[in-house]
């Protein structure tokens, strides 16, 4: 009987073969020694900050004190109204390889995971991740708890929890359903599928591709930032809310209250009348 070989097959093949050392798999790689210039980094410009994991000899995989870093820089960010949209970026080749896995087990990884996207899915502002390269492991979820992900023309998406007999953590999986639908989940986790080039964008994992990603970057920017910031953040955080099943209707109604009383929506109507672009203030 011949075995078909498809191109998830021929990817987790890829898998095993290419990504154990980003993964931590391998003694060379675990032996490493963390500096502090491998530390998560923000840069703020005008009302854009950008995030950036800065491991691309380990494919940007996250060790608890990068994690503990990037919890601070969440907390930061909550705290600098005047920033509008949140970048998520890895330095080099790849996005993000995931957790150390030389340290499962040693800590509660999945609850480590849970609560840095938890916490980056709850920020005020808008978030994108600029998917290049591959994305493994809870950096899938880290990805999904983006607001939008924009990728480049290669890469690979997978999960490798059945591989490794780690059970993910009840918060990633309750994105991957939303975000993605209770099938793709289940292949990505149950059948361990791994996603390549243009199936990232087929499942739903990306908003928008590009061969070359810096000008569809700074288009998606430029459109995000010319629309309402007040209106976008409470849309955000009640879509987030519908997502997980937790939506208030009082902060619902007190946020389209705040909204129908402010300033940026007489702007846009007057910009509207006037037929000009509008000049929000998020107030």
């Amino acid at each position: 009987m011949t075995t078909m070989v498809t191109p998830e097959r021929r990817a987790h093949k890829a898998f095993d073969s290419r990504c154990q050392p980003q993964l931590g798999l391998r003694a060379s790689a675990a032996s490493q020694v963390q500096t502090l210039n491998d530390a998560p980094r923000l840069e703020i410009q005008a009302a854009v900050a950008t995030v950036w994991l800065q491991r691309p000899q380990l494919a940007n995989r996250l060790s608890v004190p990068d994690i503990e870093r990037l919890l601070a820089l969440i907390a930061e960010l909550r705290e600098r109204p005047q920033v509008r949209l949140v970048l998520l970026r890895g330095a080099g080749r790849h996005f993000c390889a995931g957790f150390q896995i030389d340290a499962v087990g040693k800590v509660d990884a999945p609850a480590l995971f849970e609560r840095l996207s938890a916490a980056w899915e709850a920020l005020p502002q808008l978030s994108l991740a600029v998917v290049q390269g591959d994305v493994w492991g809870g950096a899938v979820d880290l990805a999904l708890a983006c607001d939008f992900r924009l990728g480049g023309p290669q890469g690979r998406v997978g999960i490798p929890a059945a591989r490794l007999g780690l059970h993910f953590y009840g918060g990633g999986m309750q994105r991957l359903v939303s975000r993605l639908g209770l099938g793709a989940a289940k292949r990505l986790l149950l059948a361990g599928e791994v996603w390549s080039d243009r199936q990232r964008l087929q499942q739903g994992f990306l908003d928008a591709q590009a061969d070359d990603l810096e000008p569809l970057l700074l288009q998606w920017q430029q459109d995000l930032l010319a629309l309402a910031p007040l209106a976008q953040a409470g849309m955000k955080r009640h879509l987030n809310a519908i997502a997980a099943g937790r939506l208030d209707p009082a902060l619902l109604a007190a946020d389209r209250a705040r909204c129908d009383a402010s300033a940026d929506l007489a702007e846009g109507l007057a910009a509207w009348a006037e037929r000009r672009a509008p000049r929000f203030a998020g107030a």
